[in-house]
């Protein structure tokens, strides 16, 4: 026999905040703003990290690491998302995230050439 745990109201909070983002986001401006904010933010922390990390130079394995986990648990997010119909606009935001993120990593390397 499974027992479910119960669910606290921190995780009802958090439910019903991203189904009152879902409904936002019904408008297709809305929703495009908002992808290109998440895109903006992910190349932000993106570029900030190969930034950091090429300054003090000791920390470059380190970011690395840190970047490609947060960047895997993206993906399994995204694999997780994709799943369920009703949660397409999830899968977008984090897709924007990742890219923004990919960006920046990018435009950082191209600084560093």
């Amino acid at each position: 026999m499974v027992i479910r745990p119960q669910k606290t109201k921190f995780q009802i909070k958090v439910i019903e905040n991203l189904d009152a983002l879902t409904i936002w986001a019904i408008n297709p401006w809305r929703k495009y703003s908002f992808t290109l904010v998440l895109f903006l933010i992910g190349y932000f922390f993106g570029s900030s990290i190969g930034l950091i990390s090429d300054v003090l130079a000791l920390m470059d394995p380190i970011a690395a690491l840190i970047s490609l986990i947060f960047i895997e648990c993206l993906i399994s997010l995204r694999r997780i998302l994709s799943s369920d119909k009703t949660k397409r606009i999830y899968v977008l935001f984090t897709d924007f995230l990742r890219y923004g993120l990919y960006y920046g990593f990018f435009t950082e390397a191209i600084k560093l050439l």
